[in-house]
């Protein structure tokens, strides 16, 4: 339990009990050296800060620790922005849009994704096939058997965030799909939260994450690793993405710069990137991997699913729990309640912080949690929903 390195976050919110790793994890005190690091490095170096320490010392750093953590051979192909959803709009800006590209995706994606897929289908331009996630027993065989039909960019969550079901062996899933199309992944609720080893399947998809989540770092630290024979050219480009030749002369045809750059953005915050290391430095001080993360959040979760089941809420049925057990789980528990938003705040009455998606009620726990605090949880969501 690493709790005593989180002082700060937690002095912030009381006597509060914060259960919503999946979707804002406490930040670790190290985060507010690095924040403030930011700070000293530019007003030391002023504009120098960009060659010599963010692209000198701080995206290069960053890269290393996203392909550690995911298997990739190269980390120079890993590119970052502000958000996830720069690099959803910039890999449609590759499609060819001539004609009308086809889209095949699930049905269960995060609005990076979903809302803008959904904006481009309403103009028509777009033709966009989703496969329905449940139920889960099957959703590998269904999705595989719409890969049958040729299409231009697939994309699909390997860990979905309405549920935390897992989609496991990816690699096999996306075997065998043609060349020419896209393929992404997107691994915002795996990345840090369950063990990913992309191997051979990182030189074939794009795999994008950040550090707002499980990473514990704080927005404006997303990655998107690029396949290694990428020669993409996305419309939507920033000028970070020629960034060695803007001292150069400018040539008729817009180039991009060596492996990752080209899905490079332009000028942007690079504070989350200080925090982003500062954790990853941090956890890997302690020699803590995604492996023992998702190891001792199970351990929390079978104690406080023990827990409802000896002592029953009505309001919180175990017959709600989605996926069921037995199904490949991420690092959250979600509850499908019929009276989400009434249970949501009832527990909000109490200090139990947890979130809501709709119908679904999310309990996620860290590495800041013990036994104790599943206990304490308990005892609480007792009084709060008797």
């Amino acid at each position: 339990m690493l709790d005593a390195h989180y002082e700060t976050f937690f002095a912030a919110i009381g006597d509060a009990l914060h259960v919503t790793a999946h979707s804002h994890h406490p930040w670790p005190d190290i985060t507010r050296a690095a924040h403030l690091q930011y700070w000293e490095d530019s007003a030391r170096l002023t504009n120098r800060k960009w060659q010599e320490k963010v692209f000198g010392e701080v995206v290069p750093e960053a890269q290393r620790h996203v392909a550690r953590h995911l298997g990739l051979a190269d980390a120079a192909l890993v590119a970052f922005a502000p958000n996830t959803h720069e690099f959803v709009a910039r890999l449609y800006s590759c499609l060819d849009w001539s004609r009308r590209p086809r889209v095949l995706t699930t049905a269960n994606e995060f609005h990076s994704f979903a809302r803008q897929t959904r904006r481009l289908e309403e103009t028509g331009r777009l033709e966009v096939s989703r496969v329905p996630v449940e139920p889960y027993a099957t959703f590998r065989e269904r999705f595989a058997r719409a890969l049958v039909e040729p299409c231009d960019l697939v994309f699909l969550s390997q860990v979905f965030f309405d549920s935390g079901f897992v989609v496991e062996r990816l690699d096999e899933l996306l075997a065998g799909i043609p060349a020419e199309t896209i393929v992404a992944v997107d691994g915002y609720h795996a990345f840090m939260a369950i063990p990913v080893e992309l191997g051979s399947l990182g030189r074939r998809v794009f795999y994008t994450a950040g550090g707002y989540k499980y990473v514990q770092a704080g927005e404006g630290a997303c990655f998107l690793s690029i396949p290694a024979d990428c020669h993409l050219r996305p419309a939507f480009t920033g000028w970070y993405s020629d960034f060695g030749q803007l001292s150069g002369a400018q040539g008729e045809r817009i180039g991009y710069g060596p492996a990752a750059m080209r899905f490079w953005g332009s000028t942007f915050d690079p504070s989350g990137l200080y925090r982003f290391n500062a954790v990853m430095r941090w956890l890997d001080g302690l020699g803590v991997t995604a492996r023992e993360i998702h190891a001792h959040v199970a351990l929390l979760e079978g104690r406080f699913l023990a827990g409802l089941a000896s002592a029953p809420l009505a309001r919180l049925p175990l017959a709600s729990l989605t996926p069921p057990s037995g199904q490949p789980r991420g690092n959250f528990l979600t509850f499908d309640l019929d009276a989400a938003e009434d249970v949501e705040g009832r527990l909000a009455t109490h200090g139990v912080l947890v979130d809501r998606r709709g119908r679904r009620v999310r309990f996620g726990f860290g590495v800041y949690h013990d036994q104790a605090f599943v206990d304490a949880l308990l005892e609480r969501l007792g009084r709060a929903l008797a």
